[in-house]
C-alpha cells in the first residue's frame, strides 16, 4: 500500500481529509476505511450491562467471550459470567473495539484473551482462551480470523 502526505492550506489542521484511492473497494480497501471510522472513535473501558437482577459495570479488557445461548446472552469475563437479553450485534458495537473478532453467528471473541487454535472438523476450529473458556470458530468465519491475526 503505498501513501504521501500533500500539504493543503485550506484544509483545517484539526480535521484533516483522507482521500483513498483505488481501482475498486476490494481487497484492503474496505479495511483501511473501516479503520478510518474507528480512528478517532472512543473505546469505552467499562460498559454497563443489564442483568435480571441489577445493572453490571463489566471492564471491556476483562471480557474474554461474548456467546449467545438459547436467548440469553453470555459475557464470559476474567470474573465470572454475566448473563443478559442483550442482542449480539447491540453489544458489540457498544465495546467498539477492534479486538472483539466474531467467529461464528453466536460468538465473539477477545483476541486479547485468545491462547490458542485447534483444528477441528470440517474446517472448523476450536479456540482456546484465557481462563480455560473454549468456543468454535466456524469456516465461514476462520478467513476473517486468520486475516486478523496477521496469518
Amino acid at each position: 500500500m503505498q501513501h504521501r502526505f500533500e500539504q493543503q492550506a485550506e484544509i483545517d489542521p484539526s480535521d484533516p481529509l483522507v482521500v483513498v484511492q483505488a481501482a475498486s473497494q476490494t481487497g484492503a480497501v474496505p479495511e483501511l476505511m473501516a479503520y478510518l471510522d474507528r480512528y478517532q472513535a472512543t473505546q469505552p473501558g467499562m460498559i454497563p450491562v443489564k442483568t435480571p437482577e441489577r445493572l453490571v459495570m463489566v471492564k471491556v479488557a476483562t471480557i474474554i467471550l461474548v456467546d449467545i445461548q438459547a436467548t440469553t446472552l453470555l459475557l464470559y469475563t476474567t470474573t465470572g459470567v454475566v448473563e443478559t437479553r442483550e442482542p449480539l450485534r447491540h453489544l458489540v458495537q457498544r465495546v467498539a473495539n477492534p479486538d472483539f473478532v466474531q467467529v461464528s453467528r453466536h460468538s465473539v471473541l477477545n483476541l486479547d484473551h485468545l491462547l490458542s487454535l485447534e483444528d477441528s472438523f470440517s474446517g472448523n476450529m476450536t479456540a482456546l482462551l484465557t481462563n480455560k473458556v473454549k468456543t468454535d470458530v466456524s469456516r465461514k468465519y476462520v478467513k476473517l480470523l486468520m486475516r486478523r491475526l496477521g496469518v
